[in-house]
């Protein structure tokens, strides 16, 4: 059961319907539900029936409601706010649109004015759909209403009414114990939701339709508690796109935030990131049924090549991994049946012994106790009104009973999501084994849920490094940017190593080559060119003194102060490293390919503090440029422990500058052999003009 200050809310006794039609559907809703308890008619102008007894005001009412849902026209929706607050009711929901989400200055104030009426009293909205509590049998909910109460079930959170109601239509068996919608979270906002229901021992997961996060910190906090508490978290965001971000902004008037960010975020805190409902959906059924996966290594199986060509195909851009059958278990499996069947994984093990019953549980019992993670039985029902399913239901049968006593989790698969009868997958998920349906969404569903399972074991949640504010009107602030040669002596104090360099005027440039030795690299060291190379500001290569002279004589004209370095050239990989100050997010480390090929390739990773050896080395590692640091075609492998150390370096120095750091960037930084370091090549440092 909850409890706190949303009791009253979330679960009430006593409900206030304000409106007329919407109000009505809201009626229909609770008697949908099942609600026990009091539902009260608010209108200004409804004769009352012998049914349905109306008053005129919030004031009338007999007593102070739990929770009220207002379906009022958005200019009335604040003085009935304040009604409620003045009889000291448990909270509402403002139904009502034409409030922030219009961008509009009449929009914005009332949401104000909004706020301000509730005082201390918390609502759903505005612009939301409200809420069905299934397990109290609760609804505030403008219309219609489908599912069951479960014992225990997933809590869905949704920024969307359609998107709430599109998941409540949903014929996957997924429990639903809580549909919540938010809207434009002017009050209460997800990360309150995740808090409050941590504390109800009924809900196993939750599942999230998110459009922008309104405090990203709090957030943070409140998906580290839920993972704490043994409830993972699967979610939608959108906003992958600008199209998609301008739509979301436009019905919420939320902000979608940093796409790449929240991306890392998930990583961090171990949340599912899903495409498409129907992936939260299975995914929701995974968690659900036994949390988080403790690896990767899945079997699966099924009496078709086919369906096992199929899933190693579908699974090839999927980190799902298919080790082989260990010794031990591909023997007995040979032994059971015999040299016809081909011992792979997937696993086709063909129908010879689909009507032997005996035979079935010790084929699911060797797979089971193979030593994988998870094993996944696909097989696709007749329907029953057509066909006789009876033989396909009795190889599940044996699936099912042979899983519960297999250290293993368990899913049946259904190639095709109506092919799983729906007494399969009740059966199936109160047995705690995953009912999935679709081959491509039950795969992406236990690889989310593999990662979450993986996050939860590294246990080292994000926690954002965000300067104060820097200025109340939240304008960009006015920057600085340091001459190359600084930047580059700010972080070689912490870390960086760079080439051994020099500034000079022009005419000195030969003295300064020959100290360092040729071959070396000569560029323009003007403050104001960040990018060099595209006024062509850098000359490389620079071999002899002929060639040093002649650079100067073209880089003087940029430039009175010239820039002689050291030239690598025996890098491995180019790297950038780079470190950005997200409005929302706070500071951000990004990591791709580097050089000419950083724009080209878009080749990158972002993480979130805290900045550690173990993350920079996972994030590295997901790069297509890693075949390169790994060694390639014979090439020799790079340094990667010096790599590591140089972006640990720059999360130094960026936090040792957290109010004033606004942009750094080291593009490339060379990855010299193993053993041999990596050297930041160029760097640009962005400042604020008040630090």
């Amino acid at each position: 059961m909850i409890g706190g200050a949303l009791q009253r809310l979330l679960a009430p006794h006593r409900i206030a319907l304000c409106g007329g039609v919407w109000a009505d559907a809201a009626a229909a809703a609770c008697r949908a539900v099942g609600y026990r308890g009091e539902v009260w008619r608010v209108h200004p102008s409804r004769p009352s029936t012998p049914e349905t007894l109306y008053y005129r005001s919030v004031e009338e009412l007999p007593e102070a409601p739990d929770a009220t849902f207002i379906a009022a026209p958005a200019r009335e929706a604040p003085a009935i706010a304040a009604a409620l607050a003045r009889r000291g009711a448990g909270g509402f929901v403002c139904f009502a649109a034409g409030f922030e989400e219009t961008g509009t200055p009449e929009g914005r104030e009332l949401a104000r004015a909004l706020a301000g009426a509730a005082g201390g009293v918390p609502y759903f909205g505005p612009n939301c759909y409200g809420l069905v509590n299934f397990f109290d049998r609760a609804a505030l909910w403008p219309d219609q209403v489908v599912g069951t109460p479960p014992e225990r079930g997933v809590a869905l959170i949704c920024q969307s009414g359609t998107i709430a109601l599109n998941l409540m239509f949903n014929r996957r068996s997924l429990p639903i114990g809580y549909l919540l919608t938010v809207g434009n979270q002017a009050s209460l906002a997800l990360e309150d939701l995740i808090e409050v229901l941590i504390e109800d021992e009924r809900v196993s997961a939750f599942g999230l339709y998110v459009e922008g996060v309104k405090d990203i910190e709090r957030f943070a906090r409140a998906t580290e508690r839920a993972a704490a508490a043994g409830k993972p978290v699967a979610l939608v965001k959108t906003g992958r796109t600008a199209a998609a971000a301008r739509t979301v902004h436009s019905h919420t008037g939320s902000l979608a935030g940093a796409d790449a960010a929240f991306d890392a975020l998930c990583e961090r805190n171990g949340i599912a990131r899903c495409d498409t409902l129907a992936t939260l959906c299975e995914t929701l059924k995974v968690l659900h049924a036994g949390g988080p996966l403790r690896g990767r290594r899945v079997l699966l199986m099924g009496a078709s090549g086919g369906d096992m060509a199929m899933a190693a195909d579908t699974a090839r851009a999927l980190a799902v991994e298919f080790p082989p059958l260990p010794p031990e278990p591909a023997a007995q499996l040979r032994s059971l049946l015999t040299d016809r069947v081909t011992l792979s994984n997937p696993f086709d093990f063909h129908t010879h012994i689909w009507f032997d019953r005996p035979r079935l549980n010790s084929l699911f019992s060797i797979v089971g106790g193979a030593g994988y993670d998870a094993v996944g039985f696909v097989i696709d029902c007749p329907p029953a009104q057509e066909a006789d399913p009876q033989s396909y239901l009795a190889v599940i049968e044996e699936f099912e009973a042979a899983s519960r006593a297999s250290p293993a989790r368990a899913a049946i698969i259904s190639s095709l999501p109506e092919s799983l009868p729906a007494e399969v997958r009740v059966r199936c998920l109160s047995a705690g084994i995953a009912a999935l349906q679709g081959q491509r969404e039950a795969l992406e569903a236990l690889e989310r849920a593999a990662a979450v399972g993986e996050a939860w074991r590294r246990n080292a949640p994000a926690r954002l490094l965000k300067p104060r504010a820097r200025n109340a009107s939240g304008a960009a602030p006015s920057a600085r940017t340091l001459p190359e040669h600084e930047g580059k002596a700010a972080l070689a104090a912490f870390g960086v190593a760079t080439p051994p360099w020099r500034v000079v005027a022009p005419g000195a440039v030969l003295d300064a080559a020959g100290t360092l030795g040729y071959p070396v690299v000569i560029k323009a060291a003007g403050a104001a060119l960040e990018h060099k190379s595209d006024v062509g500001g850098v000359v490389l290569n620079v071999r002899t003194a002929a060639e040093a002279a002649a650079a100067a004589e073209r880089l003087s004209h940029l430039s009175s102060l010239l820039l002689v370095e050291k030239m690598i050239d025996d890098g491995v990989a180019e790297i950038l490293i780079g470190i950005t100050a997200d409005p929302q997010f706070g500071q951000l480390l990004l990591l791709g390919a580097g050089g000419v090929l950083a724009e080209l390739l878009a080749d990158t990773a972002v993480l979130l503090p805290p900045f550690t050896s173990d993350a920079i080395q996972r994030a590295l590692g997901r790069l297509e440029v890693a075949k390169l640091l790994g060694g390639y075609r014979g090439r020799p492998p790079g340094d990667v422990p010096a790599l590591v150390q140089t972006a640990l370096a720059c999360a130094r120095f960026a936090q040792e500058n957290l109010e004033g750091l606004l942009e750094l960037d080291l593009n490339p930084v060379i990855v010299r052999p193993a053993g041999l370091g990596a050297v930041a090549v160029d760097a640009l440092v962005r400042l604020s003009e008040e630090s």
